[in-house]
């Protein structure tokens, strides 16, 4: 197959962890050719989505990772499968992005996951379809009832809706001490929406990532555990990740979840569970392939370019 990932640079890649070259790795070595470009390299013009891209290979090396085979303008149905791994922010560029992916769609491109589908779940407040397994929440641009919430269960979570791997994300003990500023500066001055959650204490044992590929579950989760004393559990904001077998509840919520998520065309979704409750909803650019695999042995890319294969 010829497989385009449509991402962040590549110079910026940390190999030793970045999930997307996990799943370029895997394709490579099953004798699939590589391609990749950045959303900015998109363009439509007349029925054709196109992008300039850069074939590359795979070199070993863990520094310079790849070598540009060649760069050219392809459209995107030229592609066997096109994926959009792009990190959030989910701005109003990334949406551009998914409608010009939709046009190739039309067009007979396979683009995973489905651009309208990441389009449609928002990663927070996809959580609202599923509230039989989430904590208490609010999602306003109202001060008062963003206050009112606090009164209401003491210890909440504070974060802004566009956010990824814990950026904007506070929390207001029984003391509400910066309750207002967190609000003002969050919802800035009533501009924006805020989601507000009780506080789960069970964030001390890990906020765990439970990915769903194909609609089917993997088996174990990783716990990404806050250190010392910051509440956020995210790899990004320092948390420490811990690999786990998935626990009942885990699998409860995932099975529930697989089967809806795959048919909307979702190929990839990284749920987010503390405690007993689901928190997020994971479809732009999903990650802890690595960090899984290595600890647990499961080969969590194979499984991806098997669904991968499967799909198209």
């Amino acid at each position: 197959m010829q497989i385009l990932f449509i991402a962040d640079p590549l110079d910026q890649f940390k190999t030793y962890k970045d999930t997307t070259f996990s799943m370029m790795r895997e394709a490579a070595r099953r004798g699939h050719r590589i391609f990749a470009c950045e959303p900015h390299e998109m363009a439509w013009q007349g029925a054709t989505v196109d992008a300039r891209v850069k074939e590359i290979r795979l070199t070993g090396d863990a520094h310079a990772w790849y070598d540009v085979v060649d760069t050219r303008v392809a459209a995107l149905t030229e592609f066997d499968a096109v994926l959009m791994r792009k990190d959030p922010p989910f701005d109003m560029e990334y949406i551009n992005a998914t409608w010009l992916l939709e046009i190739a769609e039309r067009a007979g491109a396979r683009v995973f996951n489905k651009p309208s589908a990441i389009r449609d779940h928002s990663e927070k407040l996809a959580i609202a379809e599923f509230g039989e397994f989430v904590a208490p929440t609010l999602v306003t641009r109202d001060a008062a009832r963003l206050r009112a919430f606090h009164a209401e269960h003491n210890d909440v979570i504070y974060k802004p809706l566009d956010g990824m791997g814990g950026t904007g994300v506070f929390r207001i003990g029984p003391d509400g001490r910066n309750l207002g500023a967190v609000i003002e500066m969050l919802g800035e001055n009533g501009a924006r929406s805020v989601m507000a959650q009780r506080f789960i204490p069970d964030i001390k044992l890990g906020d765990k990532r439970v990915l769903v590929i194909g609609g089917k579950v993997v088996p174990h989760s990783l716990a990404r555990i806050p250190q010392g004393n910051e509440v956020r559990g995210n790899l990004a904001a320092g948390g420490l990740g811990e690999a786990r077998d998935l626990s009942a509840r885990d699998r409860q919520i995932a099975e529930a979840l697989a089967p809806i998520l795959w048919q909307r065309g979702l190929l990839l979704v990284g749920l987010d569970v503390i405690g007993d409750y689901l928190t997020e909803v994971n479809v732009t650019s999903p990650t802890c392939f690595q960090e899984i695999t290595a600890q647990t042995g499961f080969d969590v890319p194979k499984m991806f370019i098997d669904a991968l294969e499967l799909a198209v």
